[in-house]
Order: C-alpha cells, then sequence, then structure tokens
C-alpha cells in the first residue's frame, strides 16, 4: 500500500484560535514557535499543508464550535480541495476529551493539550516524519510560557494581551478551568517585565493583563507571604510594570472581590498608566448562592469593596459577569442579584444562563432551575442592565476623553471607531468618530456629541 506523502514541503499553516483572549495568547506563542520553523501562514485553508485549530471548551456553545470548525476544515485533507497533511486540534477540548475524539473524530492527526502546545514544532516533525505513535499529547497541565519563547502578537499592533498566570486554584463548583487548565502557576515579575517591553517597542500601547484569576498571583510562589492581609506581590508586579513597561494603558482583568485590597486600589487611583478600569466577576450577590457557587465573597464584602473602589475612584468603570439560574437559585436570591446590579451600578455586565457542565461538582447540585425561568431571569436582567448601561453613558456626553483610533469603522470607511480607557477590546462598546482624521493606533482627544445603548459618538478636537 503507498503511503500517503506527508512532508511539509511548502511549509504553510492556517490557524484557527477559538475562545478566550488566554487562549489566543497560547495560539501566538505556538505561532511564534513555528515562524521561527520557517512556516509561513496561509490566509486560506485550501492553501495550507498544516490546519490547526486551538479549541474551547468552557461551554456547551463553544464546545460545539470547536468540533464544527475542525469538521469544516477536515474537507481540505481532500485532494481536491486542498493541500492538509496534518489536521491538528490543540487547546481546551483536546485537554478535555481527546479519548473520545480520537474515536470519533479520525480526520484529526494530532491532540494537543493545554500544557503541551509549547512542543508544536517537534510533534509535527515526528509526525512528518512518521515517527509518532500515538494521537494524543495530553497530561496535566504544567506549563507557562516566558519572555524566551518566541510569540507572534497576532492582535492589532497598538494593543496586546498579557498573561499574568496560568490556571487556577479556586474551584468554583460551576467551572471545569482548573480541570482544564491546572493548578496555578504564575510568571516572575522579571519575566512579565521583560515581555511588556519587547511588546511595546513593537508600538504596543495598551497591555490587558489576564490570567484565570488575577487576585491570586504569585501566591505560588516560595517567598509568597500575605502582609496584613494583603498580596504585596500583585502590589509589586503592577508597580513594576507601571513604572517599566513603556505601556500607555495597563488594564486589568478578573480581580476577585475578596481579594482586592486597599494598596492596590491605591496604586490604581494614584496612576496615570494603570487604566480606571476593573474587571470584577462576582457571579451573584446572593449569599447562598455564592456559598453554593464555593466563592469565597459574600453580597456584604462585595458591596465594601465596591464602595471603598468608588471612593478611592471615581468614575473607575466596572465590568464583571454573573450567572442566572444556578441550581438552587430562588426567586428570592434572583431578586437580591438584581438589587445588586441596580445598586452597583455596573458600566458592563456578562449575564451568563446557567448549564449543566459535566465533570463540575455543580451538576450534581440539586434544584436545578427550570430552563424557561433561566431565560426569564436573563431577558429581566438583561434589561434592567441596558438601561444602566444608557444611563452611565449619558455622563461622558459634552465631555473631551482620550481615545485610541483603532482604524475604520467595520461597517463604513466614511466613520472612524476606538476605544476609551473604561471600553476594553472586544467585549464592551465602541468610541465611533464621524469628525477627524487620524491612524489606527493614535491617541487622540475625542469630544462626545451623541450616546448609544453601548457605544459613544464624537468628533477629534
Amino acid at each position: 500500500m503507498e503511503m500517503a506523502d506527508k512532508n511539509f514541503r511548502e511549509k504553510s499553516l492556517f490557524f484557527t484560535s477559538l475562545g478566550c483572549s488566554k487562549n489566543l495568547v497560547d495560539s501566538q506563542v505556538m505561532l511564534g514557535h513555528l515562524g521561527l520553523d520557517g512556516f509561513s501562514i496561509a490566509t486560506e485553508p485550501q492553501n495550507a499543508e498544516v490546519i490547526i485549530v486551538n479549541t474551547c471548551s468552557f461551554v456547551e456553545a463553544a464546545k460545539a464550535e470547536s468540533i464544527e470548525t475542525v469538521l469544516d476544515l477536515a474537507d481540505f485533507k481532500d485532494p481536491e480541495v486542498g493541500h492538509c497533511k496534518a489536521l491538528v486540534m490543540s487547546g481546551c477540548m483536546a485537554q478535555r476529551y481527546h479519548n473520545e475524539l480520537e474515536q470519533e473524530m479520525p480526520e484529526v492527526d494530532l491532540f494537543i493539550g493545554t500544557g503541551e502546545y509549547q512542543k508544536i514544532v517537534p510533534l509535527l516533525k515526528a509526525f512528518e516524519e512518521g515517527k509518532l505513535e500515538k494521537k494524543s499529547f495530553v497530561e496535566i497541565p504544567k506549563y507557562i510560557h516566558t519572555e524566551f519563547d518566541p510569540r507572534l502578537n497576532t492582535s492589532p499592533g497598538y494593543m496586546a494581551w498579557l498573561k499574568i498566570s496560568e490556571g487556577c486554584n479556586r474551584n468554583c463548583t460551576f467551572c471545569i478551568i482548573p480541570t482544564l487548565r491546572g493548578k496555578l502557576r504564575s510568571r516572575s515579575i522579571e519575566s512579565l517585565v521583560k515581555e511588556s517591553k519587547s511588546l511595546v517597542e513593537t508600538g504596543v500601547k495598551e497591555l490587558n493583563l489576564i490570567s484565570q484569576d488575577f487576585s491570586d498571583y504569585g501566591s505560588d510562589f516560595e517567598s509568597f507571604k500575605r502582609e496584613d492581609n494583603k498580596n504585596p506581590i500583585i502590589y509589586n508586579m503592577l508597580k513594576e510594570l507601571e513604572e517599566k513597561s513603556g505601556a500607555h494603558w495597563l488594564r486589568v482583568f478578573y480581580f476577585y472581590p475578596d481579594d482586592l485590597t486597599e494598596d492596590v486600589m491605591d496604586l490604581m487611583a494614584n496612576s496615570e498608566v494603570i487604566c480606571k478600569y476593573l474587571d470584577m466577576p462576582v457571579q451573584h450577590f446572593s449569599s447562598s448562592v455564592l456559598r453554593r457557587m464555593n466563592r469565597r465573597a459574600t453580597n456584604e464584602l462585595i458591596h465594601e469593596k465596591i464602595e471603598k473602589l468608588r471612593s478611592k475612584i471615581p468614575g473607575i468603570v466596572l465590568r464583571t459577569s454573573v450567572i442566572v439560574g444556578f441550581p438552587g437559585e430562588t426567586e428570592e436570591d434572583f431578586e437580591t442579584l438584581i438589587e445588586g446590579v441596580k445598586k452597583v451600578r455596573f458600566n458592563h455586565l456578562g449575564v451568563f444562563k446557567y448549564s449543566d457542565e459535566e465533570g463540575t461538582p455543580a451538576l450534581r447540585l440539586k434544584d436545578k432551575v427550570p430552563q424557561e425561568i433561566i431565560e426569564e431571569r436573563f431577558e429581566r436582567l438583561y434589561e434592567v442592565q441596558k438601561e444602566i448601561a444608557r444611563e452611565l453613558n449619558q455622563e461622558y456626553l459634552g465631555k473631551t476623553i482620550e481615545v485610541l483610533v483603532e482604524g475604520v469603522h467595520e461597517e463604513t470607511d466614511l466613520l472612524l471607531q476606538g476605544r476609551h480607557q473604561g471600553q476594553a477590546p472586544d467585549i464592551d462598546g465602541k468610541v465611533i468618530i464621524n469628525d477627524g482624521l487620524a491612524k489606527k493606533g493614535d491617541l487622540v482627544q475625542v469630544e462626545i456629541t451623541e450616546v448609544l445603548d453601548y457605544d459613544l459618538v464624537g468628533r477629534i478636537v
């Protein structure tokens, strides 16, 4: 029987990254390693010899998208359609289901877990040479990239994601992340400073600091010890990045309320570089629901921390995410959630509908909320938040604010679009510029002349 030719003569690569920004950083590191090995990126999958999909499996919809994407791209293994000689599935889906997927998706040549992606080049070489004795390379994740790993920043040149740690030690009952990503492993402050400087040297103006749990950063260091209930390593890391990265904006994501301390609030309040913006996942306001979620915060603590934040940093923009329909959530619990959202008035709110996830403790919890009630609660909360967001946006009317220009508007070349400090990439609203000229990556002053539900409209002054 004649063996199919697996040699990558063109060294052409098509890459798709699904899911969160943390997954995107892993993809960029893989691209860096592959680039050093001589691979060039094909813009169309039919022209690629190697196709890689870095997958997500956080919720049901993400799993479906991952499977669908891989199956669509598998068509290019047919010589009449494309040139694909190796189809690779990496990331969370591969980590979680590689045994089942090996049986159900014979089209896939390699499954690579969330802690093995840095081995992409040697694994492809071994595959090319016919030396692989198995398809799946999935272990307990222990790896995290450093400043020494090559990384191709595929985000727009003016911004980058900076991953400060990987994995999570929290074990919230609804979450599969610790299983997919392993235990917490933090990068050294020195490593973060070096990578941030090299990103800024390429033209990056905005660094978005991401992890699974910002508030636990550094607690895995040997030198770590809490002082007066504070995590001094977080303060030191932010201070070093503020002073040495050279970035114009530093933005903080996923800082849990129970570990947010006053020294960090003061640093944010007095900084010209750290954005007056905080992504603080609260998940609920009912203390009994929070207990069942295995969250350390209570209703009182969340309100206390947010009041302190607002008093120290007037005008701070807050984003959070909440879950509706968690098992056992009563009408009273839901009312507590609505009251909390109305009282705090978050600028940006992500609402998730609870769904059972295999492998999570919440799967075994009783008193499941019927789907129609989850839908109805989602709609009610969505309407409440829409009104709050519109009212908070009104406060920008007539003000002149600094905006990072992202380029022409996605719907028309006649407008520009950008973001102000209070708008994170991909998830928050935009500033639409209808008067004035600027280039992608420019920082300009914009006078806000009109307010939409989530976006602002203005002119360059």
